[in-house]
């Protein structure tokens, strides 16, 4: 007797062809002219089955800025907190960063029109940093950086920030390496040490770790656009 349990699971469950669909709309156009027929359409679904999955086209942009969350601290998990025990806080947050430029390295396209539409529209701007500052935080956690209280607050905004400036180059850099994209990440990170004592508090707070790639030194500011 074939077992179809799985191929019967799938059907039922459509989320991640109707997500997949999602971001190839949103890498051809701006966020906002992505309708709920078009992402019904490109993923051959009914609308019924659309709205079973998602609430709105933004449920699925949050949604998938989640399943990054969730990839970037499934491989931070797979070391182990042996392997990132022996560098300081600085390290560790470097190497977080960059397995979260390797997990939306795919997706060059639709973070750009994501950049694009929040250029245009501040209000989208700021839900996006809503989204940014909430991956912060658990992108601290994967750190082992304290996120309590303000204090945290304060740190996964500032994270938010190094995060947006980094993808500025990072939109732009076809190195296989990411060599601009780690410049940038080491620069930003240096600027909150100096302007907030920032990684000094990481440092206070947290056990170290440690990114595997070397640090190449700080790289000119490219001329690129602000992304969101």
């Amino acid at each position: 007797m074939t077992d179809t349990s799985g191929t019967t699971a799938a059907a039922q469950d459509p989320r991640g062809r109707i997500l997949d669909s999602f971001l190839a709309l949103l890498a051809e156009r701006p966020f906002e002219r992505i309708g709920l027929n078009d992402v019904a359409t490109r993923a051959d679904v009914s609308l019924v089955e659309l709205r079973a999955a998602f609430g709105s086209t933004f449920d699925m942009l949050s949604t998938f800025i989640r399943d990054v969350d969730r990839k970037v601290l499934a491989g931070v998990a797979s070391e182990g907190d042996e392997a990132m025990a022996e560098q300081p806080a600085r390290d560790r947050l470097f190497d977080v960063l960059m397995r979260r430029m390797d997990v939306l390295a795919p997706h060059k396209a639709a973070l750009g029109s994501l950049a694009g539409s929040a250029r245009g529209n501040p209000f989208f701007a700021l839900t996006l940093n809503k989204l940014a500052v909430r991956s912060a935080q658990w992108m601290l956690a994967a750190a082992k950086i304290d996120t309590a209280g303000l204090k945290g607050a304060a740190r996964a905004q500032g994270l938010a920030l190094v995060y947006g400036r980094t993808l500025r180059t990072f939109l732009h850099d076809d190195d296989p390496g990411l060599a601009k994209t780690m410049s940038t990440i080491d620069r930003e990170l240096s600027k909150g040490e100096r302007a907030l004592g920032l990684l000094d508090s990481f440092c206070v707070l947290a056990t170290c770790g440690g990114r595997r790639r070397e640090r190449p030194a700080p790289a000119p500011e490219p001329e690129a656009p602000a992304a969101a």
